[in-house]
């Protein structure tokens, strides 16, 4: 068996990965930082082998951070899926300096991917950094989590970071997914200032990531 890279070394790869050029606020589009991308990756394999030798589809996958870190710590198949062009043709570039194959991508609006996949496809595992559900998208944090649990196998895991104030929200709403719902680690993620609302260089928001395993 090939040994697991060490998660320094993800984080230092995933550093060399273009991110978004012109990011979209409506669409909430903050990068997944090589620090924390690592972090979960290698929890999630090193923990719970849940990527080497799995299928994972990247939701809302912006410039394939995770996809690609996914990719490197050994899953046959990654399938990246955003609704913005612009973020897909980076990730297209990301996945050509790194000459990896074993990701597709493709453009769709997450509320259309069950019909897009026609139900065929299911995956091991669902990684995600979601919108956070604020401003003009309140909600959407929660329909991510709807959306890949529905793409999942029947024994499938979903990962995905959402702000620890709606901890109590997910919670509560596992036992109507029929799922074991699991915070496995507060997170610190440094927005840095991404639009010109932003007065301050960089604001800490205190994150959740959670393990949403189907029973």
């Amino acid at each position: 068996m090939t040994k697991l890279m060490k998660r320094k070394e993800l984080e230092q790869h995933l550093q060399e990965l273009d991110g978004f050029s012109k990011p979209k606020i409506l669409l909430e589009q903050y990068e997944t930082r090589a620090h924390i991308a690592a972090c979960m990756l290698h929890t999630i394999e090193s923990v719970f082998g849940d990527l080497r030798q799995k299928t994972v589809l990247d939701l809302g996958c912006g410039c394939s951070v995770l996809g690609i870190g996914s990719v490197l710590l050994g899953a046959s198949y990654v399938l990246g899926v955003d609704i913005d062009e612009e973020a897909l043709q980076i990730s297209a570039s990301n996945l050509d300096q790194f000459e990896l194959t074993d990701i597709d991508l493709i453009q769709c609006d997450v509320k259309s991917l069950p019909r897009v996949l026609e139900g065929k496809s299911k995956f091991d595992t669902v990684i995600m950094n979601p919108p956070f559900g604020t401003k003009h998208n309140k909600g959407l944090d929660s329909l991510f989590v709807d959306i890949g649990l529905e793409c999942l196998s029947e024994k499938g895991v979903l990962y995905s970071l959402h702000k620890s104030s709606t901890r109590d929200y997910f919670y509560k709403k596992a036992p109507s997914w029929k799922v074991e719902a699991r915070v496995l680690a507060q997170l610190r993620y440094d927005l840095p200032a991404t639009y010109k609302f932003h007065s301050k260089a960089s604001v800490d928001i205190e994150v959740d990531f959670w393990r949403f395993e189907k029973k």
